[in-house]
């Protein structure tokens, strides 16, 4: 009498707790703040009067910042059996 094959029998697979890694930490941007005060000065001489009329540019640089957010979603869907058809008989007549 020969041997009976007997297929190998499916496992459920095991789930590990996920792994993390270190954080990456890049270096920090330093930012410098300056604080500008003009002061004006008139001079007055006792035999004359200089009115000194300067321009001043300010040169205003606007920085815009934005920040976004993204949510992601994922889905799975799981058929845990067939859809019954009321208008189809069953192949067994139940």
């Amino acid at each position: 009498m020969p041997a009976q094959y007997c297929p190998p029998q499916p496992c459920p697979p095991q789930v590990f707790p996920a792994l993390y890694d270190p954080p990456l930490v890049s270096p920090g941007q330093q930012y410098v703040k300056t604080n500008l005060f003009n002061k004006v000065v008139t001079h007055l001489h006792p035999s004359h009067t200089t009115t000194v009329n300067k321009l001043n540019i300010n040169h205003q640089h606007y920085f815009p910042h934005t920040e976004s957010c993204v949510n992601e979603c994922c889905e799975t869907h799981t058929m845990c059996g067939f859809p019954v058809n009321p208008c189809c008989p069953t192949p067994f007549g139940f």
